[in-house]
């Protein structure tokens, strides 16, 4: 049997984005129209985490006092905070990222001035638990108490948001505490959904090291063969994680075997 090992050139990001909401005017409290429209909504702050790194990290508007002191609503410093980090990154992970947080973020860029991001994989943990389960709820918070891996941080509700555009200390340290809780648990629920993503980013694509394309463990045993119309295809299963791939009988994949 050979030693575990983990392919740690690639680079994954987690994420999450809090944001401020709209400020518009309306008649009513159901189903209105907007009369006027007073202000655009902005980044409260960014929760993220590395792969492998046991802390997570905020990084909100009061982190920049000075900034924040001449106007609260200036996210440029959040903004260009996730701008770097994305641009760092081989693969992001985020529930919901594909349709909120990355088209939210984007919306930031180029309204900062920032640019495009060079295009990382995207993992999108909503659409995973949509595709292939049947899940009562997609919520995270739900299919983190489902799976047994935690629940999201109990924030008060909106007051919570609304203290924090007050400038409110307290509300602030709820909101740190609720964000780094939504990155932790997204990592928790995306391991657990990981070895069923039939189109993972190939981590093997990152680095030399040839293990399980969906997790990186070098844990690998062979499961028989599989045949397409045009070639035959080694079938290996992850002793780490559980997840299946495949390689061609004709390459030349050098993988650490299990030995039963």
């Amino acid at each position: 049997m050979s030693s575990k090992a983990s392919n740690s050139s690639i680079k994954v990001l987690f994420y999450d984005i809090e944001t401020a909401p709209n400020l518009s005017y309306v008649w009513g409290q159901y189903e209105q129209n907007v009369i006027d429209h007073e202000r655009e909504w902005y980044m409260l702050c960014i929760s993220y985490k590395w792969e492998h790194e046991k802390k997570s990290h905020v990084c909100s508007l009061i982190d920049f006092p000075s900034a924040y002191k001449k106007n609260p609503e200036d996210d440029f410093h959040v903004a260009k905070k996730l701008h770097e980090l994305m641009n760092e990154a081989d693969v992001v992970v985020a529930h919901n990222g594909d349709r909120f947080d990355m088209r939210k973020a984007n919306a930031r860029f180029v309204f900062h001035g920032l640019g495009p991001v060079s295009p990382p994989e995207s993992v999108d943990t909503l659409k995973v638990a949509r595709r292939y389960f049947m899940f009562n709820s997609n919520k995270l918070d739900h299919l983190g108490n489902y799976l047994g891996v935690g629940r999201k941080v109990s924030t008060g509700g909106f007051e919570t948001w609304a203290g924090c555009m007050r400038g409110d200390e307290k509300a602030w340290r709820l909101m740190v505490k609720y964000a780094k809780m939504d990155v932790d648990l997204l990592v928790s629920v995306y391991e657990q959904l990981r070895p069923w993503m039939v189109n993972h980013p190939n981590r093997n694509l990152f680095s030399e090291f040839d293990g399980c394309p969906t997790c990186g463990s070098s844990r690998l045993q062979r499961r028989g063969k599989r045949m397409s119309k045009v070639a035959v295809y080694q079938r290996w299963q992850c002793q780490d994680c559980g997840a299946w791939s495949r390689s061609r009988v004709s390459d030349k994949v050098e993988r650490p075997e299990i030995v039963p």
